[in-house]
């Protein structure tokens, strides 16, 4: 089957961030294997095109850069065509496929920049940092000699200087607590696995949760691991949450699904210009969990492979979906590789559900398609489900007779409006200054006997975020430029509190101690787990 592929990770409060959810879609798009490029009669627009560019360069006034130009013609053509047909130039090739290939090749390092200073926050286990002794809480000042402390170093500074090819070396210069010498650190940058499983844990004894970030080259792996352990731990019934997930590998969610469907099932189809392009995925093997209740969450950040995955499940009547429309993504793109080592993402085929439906929303004007979040929120969709309206010329039957609808994104069974009762511009305001990461990566450092000492469910029980607690909170923020709004804090202590205990557990017992903690923000999945008697009906109109 061919390969295909729809478009580091960081908690954000549940703040309405529309445009950049559409950006994340729009770059990160469904794409097959490279195929041969068609040959058609051109030859007349491409000598145009030569004679253009030849009289620009050889005639215009000022010095002209033709390689820009041609980027830049290239980029308007595909811009005429439809939102997720791309150009990449060869610069930006290996950043654009680095978070697909669930792997890159760097120093193995977890960093923040608190105060303009590079703080590891922790080198990553089995890592080259970590091998060649590298520590929680040094700090970064200089790399190959440079100084990169106290010079507006941004992440994205930070990512080029510490990736690059395996096996090249890099210096590092770091400042430790407790020595009064810098220390120097040549380390040798190997491949660095990425996770696409952020969570998997038990709610209760018998719910079980995985929540995916997208769908990488390690997903369905990483995603089986997950399963697998979940049911020795007892686990009866699933949420697979896929909210925010932009999406991924093709081939990864159609296996994914085939755990969960029996043999013979439709997945997906797709269908383009020319055959080849052509494509029905069914399951066919034995899936680890193809019984047992199961709820899949999405919200309008779904999309892609997310809702290839959402949509077989819900058109074969497996799963229960809750939360908010998806995005609305159903057109493929192909990468194809130029002579100079840039890549053309073409679009050259649509997929449908097994229903048949097509989700891809209409992209007539790409402005307007652009806007689309914006647009819904505020016209009020994420608040109400009564203000969405489908056509019923696009209307569909799930396997046992349920009305769903394609034209723009994959409708829940059950809405779950946006709760904007866990916001707080204060606490919004101390996330993106980095104070909320910089204070509790020093109350760890602090206190990390103690922590690491107790039991996680010990944890969940009995550590306390104190008031004392917050006013050191609000007092980094203070020296971080945050005005304190104390009031704020007092009023809304309970949700300051929790997102501090979540950050402090993340750092101790990484992610699967983070969200159990997070997500008792998480309305669509606190809704969902209400929902298992809806899911369990699914189950007995089987056939």
């Amino acid at each position: 089957m061919s390969e295909y592929k729809n478009s580091k990770f960081q908690i954000r409060l549940p703040i309405i961030l529309c445009i950049g959810i559409a950006a994340g879609i729009l770059i990160g798009a469904t794409f097959t294997d490279s195929p041969s490029v068609v040959k058609n009669d051109l030859s007349s627009n491409l000598q145009k095109f030569k004679e253009v560019l030849t009289l620009i360069d050889q005639n215009y006034v000022d010095t002209v850069n033709t390689d820009k130009l041609v980027d830049d013609a290239i980029t308007h053509m595909l811009s005429e065509l439809d939102p997720h047909s791309a150009y990449i130039p060869a610069s930006e090739v290996k950043r654009a496929n680095e978070d697909l290939k669930g792997n890159f090749e760097g120093i193995g390092i977890e960093f923040n920049i608190f105060q303009d200073t590079i703080v590891v926050v922790t080198p990553l286990s089995g890592g080259p940092s970590e091998s060649v002794g590298v520590m929680s809480g040094d700090k970064i000042i200089k790399i190959d000699g440079e100084d990169v402390a106290g010079v507006g170093f941004t992440n994205r500074d930070v990512q080029t200087h510490l990736k690059g090819e395996k096996g090249t070396e890099v210096l590092v210069t770091v400042k430790r607590k407790g020595k009064k010498e810098p220390i120097d650190f040549n380390i040798i940058r190997d491949k660095i696995p990425q996770q696409s499983v952020d969570a998997s844990y038990m709610i209760d004894d018998e719910t079980g949760y995985i929540k995916v970030n997208r769908f990488s080259a390690t997903t369905y792996e990483e995603f089986l691991l997950s399963l697998k352990k979940l049911k020795k731990d007892g686990m009866k019934r699933l949420v697979l949450d896929l909210q925010g997930n932009p999406g991924g590998y093709m081939n990864h969610a159609i296996r994914m699904v085939d755990e969960f469907l029996p043999d013979k099932q439709k997945i997906v189809y797709t269908k383009g210009k020319q055959s080849r392009f052509d494509m029905e995925a069914n399951s066919e093997n034995k899936g680890e969990f193809e019984k047992g209740d199961l709820i899949v969450l999405v919200n309008e950040g779904s999309a892609s492979a997310s809702e290839i995955v959402t949509g077989a499940l819900q058109d074969n009547d497996r799963a229960l979906v809750v939360g908010r429309r998806t995005f609305g993504k159903g057109l493929v793109q192909s990468p194809m590789d130029l002579s100079d080592g840039s890549e053309m993402r073409l679009t050259i085929s649509r997929y449908y559900t097994p229903s048949g439906r097509s989700i891809q929303k209409p992209y007539d004007d790409l402005d307007d398609y652009g806007k689309d979040m914006l647009d819904r929120y505020n016209h009020g969709e994420f608040f109400s489900a009564d203000s969405i309206h489908f056509n019923d010329s696009l209307k569909f039957e799930t396997k046992h007779g349920r009305a769903v609808y394609g034209g723009g994104g994959i409708m829940p069974d059950f809405f779950v409006p946006l709760d904007t009762t866990h916001t707080s511009p204060y606490l919004n305001r101390l996330f993106t200054s980095n104070s909320v990461q910089e204070y509790t990566f020093k109350y760890v450092g602090m206190n990390k006997a103690k922590l690491e000492a107790m039991d996680y469910q010990d944890f969940i029980k009995n550590f306390q975020v104190t008031d004392p607690m917050l006013s050191d909170l609000a007092a980094t923020g203070k020296a971080n430029g945050v005005k304190p709004n104390l009031p704020e804090m007092e009023r809304m202590k309970d949700l300051f509190k929790l997102h501090v205990k979540a950050q402090i557990a993340r750092q101790v017992w990484g992610n699967d101690g983070f969200y159990p903690i997070f997500n008792q923000t998480n309305e669509v999945l606190k809704q969902a787990v209400k929902l298992f008697d809806e899911a369990e009906k699914l189950e007995r109109t089987k056939m």
